[in-house]
């Protein structure tokens, strides 16, 4: 039995030397590419703890001769009066009503496409296809124009509705709510006399809970590193996210004649990507398995 077992993973695959999956060379490729992935990361974390003299006189890789990661931080919530608090304050602001809002949006909007049938239901899945194909920078210059016709530029409005639309999100919550919701389910709720407000919230939701978190951080990341926008639609300082912040710090420490505050730009990256990282390292098993379920019809 022991051989037969042998000779089946052996057929199969599995055990055969030269098979793609236990390739030497394989592996070292995706090592250099993992390495190539981390090698940013890493340059933050060294950078972030060396003084500005030691930034500028040390090797990149290399340590400072003194740990001044703490002295940074704290710098970079004091200068200018501590205005990277408020670009943090402002950016968890965007996130939390924009991403939130579209998420939100998304999934009621793809669950109602996916589970009720009304005319003009296949042009909505058009027109969602059509707006997954349009980059978003092309929609920038017309945004602007609309709002600031409507007196809504260097306002945190002009960041927020545009937030709000995800069609990427709602095609994913489409896809995803015709698969995990099984209709027999919601034909029982309804025999049993439930509202459509009450199934949805009690037995859709938590079927629904891969597919919300895999759209959440989604419209999470793109919302956070959102650039663009924010730098034609924000004049005003205080209402800067820290992807145009910290921008205008870079663009400051590179000047001639500016102060040299590479130091802070540095710690202010490091700062800025930890709750990116924290929400990928709670919501990894959900985003993983909203994924697969997503992407794969019965």
């Amino acid at each position: 039995d022991e051989r037969a077992e042998r000779r089946r993973a052996a057929s199969s695959g599995f055990s055969n030397p030269s098979n793609p999956r236990r390739s030497v060379w394989l592996t070292l490729a995706c090592g250099v590419f993992a390495l190539y992935c981390l090698f940013p990361f890493a340059y933050l974390l060294v950078n972030a703890t060396k003084t500005q003299a030691d930034f500028t006189s040390t090797f990149g890789l290399g340590p400072g001769r003194s740990f001044a990661l703490w002295e940074n931080i704290r710098e970079v919530f004091s200068y200018q009066d501590g205005i990277f608090a408020r670009w943090l304050a402002n950016t968890l602001m965007y996130v939390v009503v924009g991403a939130g809002g579209a998420t939100l949006l998304a999934v009621m909007g793809g669950y109602a496409l996916a589970k009720f049938r009304f005319p003009g239901r296949k042009a909505v899945f058009a027109v969602v296809l059509g707006a997954i194909s349009v980059p978003g920078i092309a929609l920038a210059v017309p945004q602007f124009l609309l709002f600031a016709k409507l007196g809504l530029t260097n306002t945190p409005w002009a960041m927020i509705v545009p937030s709000l639309i995800s069609p990427f999100g709602l095609y994913l919550m489409w896809i995803f709510s015709d698969q995990a919701v099984p209709g027999e389910l919601l034909e029982a709720a309804r025999v049993d006399g439930a509202s459509e407000w009450r199934t949805f919230r009690t037995i859709s939701l938590p079927l629904l809970a891969p597919g919300i978190v895999t759209c959440a951080l989604f419209t999470i990341v793109a919302t956070w590193n959102n650039y663009f926008l924010p730098l034609i639609m924000l004049k005003d300082a205080d209402w800067y996210p820290l992807t145009i912040g910290l921008n205008q710090w870079k663009d400051q420490a590179s000047t001639a004649g500016g102060q040299a505050i590479q130091n802070l730009v540095i710690t202010g990256s490091l700062i800025t990507i930890i709750p990116l990282v924290i929400a990928f390292l709670l919501l990894q098993k959900y985003w993983q398995s909203g994924l697969a379920a997503g992407a794969v019809k019965e």
